[in-house]
């Protein structure tokens, strides 16, 4: 049996795709809309771990003119989208499923639902453990007669850039049993590469990580352990060329109307 889907024109693939798009789209308006009225308890919450070290009687600042708005309201944005990535990815799921195979299917769902929360771990590690060490730091070395009152908006792109990191770097464990599944290596190489990944472990920690042992350690280890979570999962399931070996007539189900 053929894939129904398959056999669509392109002009019905683009439709279905621009639904979905605009599904996805719609999904976060409505979500910045709810959380639109709380922008400044948002920007507050955010702000928490910095203001916690902060000197006595010190406070953040505004630069620009239209900071105290536009911040705040970025801030919203990115929460929307970040509260919007179930839907985004049930959307994505949507559209590709109907093209997998029952094997890839029975895959693919975990690693999408483990890649949402892997991702949120990330960004509440950074928060509730990173953020406190890297602020303390810098609020320890703050040269005598320096005031330390950061911009609102230099902070938001900061802790931006470190939710993003960290989010992505928590997906190790699904890059790696991707890799082994999709058979681009094999589990005895990652194996003998261990002593680079931890290295790289290190390195990454140390870019990211104000340049003290203990939080760079803070980011590299757990790195490290979800490469070896990756690797222990990954080496219980068999690669894709080997599902196609066994099960060379498992065609993908029409998709439901």
């Amino acid at each position: 049996m053929t894939d129904p889907k398959a056999e669509m024109p392109l002009v019905a693939h683009l439709t279905e795709l621009r639904s979905r798009l605009l599904r996805c789209v719609v999904a976060v308006f409505i979500v910045f809309a709810c959380l639109f009225y709380f922008a400044q308890d948002i920007y507050t919450l955010v702000s928490a771990p910095l203001r916690a070290y902060l000197p006595e009687g010190a406070t953040m600042i505004a630069t620009g003119v239209a900071s105290p708005f536009l911040t705040p309201f970025k801030l919203t944005a990115w929460c929307a989208l970040f509260l919007a990535i179930p839907i985004i990815l049930h959307q994505v799921w949507g559209f590709i499923a109907p093209g997998l195979y029952r094997h890839e299917k029975r895959i693919a769902m975990p690693l999408l639902v483990s890649s949402i929360f892997l991702f949120y771990g990330g960004m509440a590690f950074a928060y509730f453990l990173v953020f406190p060490l890297i602020f303390h730091f810098f609020a320890s070395v703050t040269p005598e007669g320096v005031a330390m009152m950061t911009d609102i908006n230099e902070y938001l792109d900061f802790v931006l850039t470190l939710f993003f990191a960290f989010g992505v770097a928590f997906e190790i464990p699904v890059a790696t049993f991707l890799v082994l599944w999709v058979g681009i290596v094999d589990i005895e190489t990652l194996k003998k590469s261990r002593p680079y990944v931890i290295v790289g472990c290190f390195v990454v920690g140390m870019i990211l990580t104000p340049p003290d042992i203990f939080s760079q350690t803070l980011l590299a280890v757990p790195m490290w352990l979800l490469f070896e979570v990756g690797l222990f999962f990954g080496g219980m399931v068999r690669t894709r060329s080997q599902h196609d070996d066994v099960e060379s007539d498992d065609q993908p189900p029409a998709p439901l109307p």
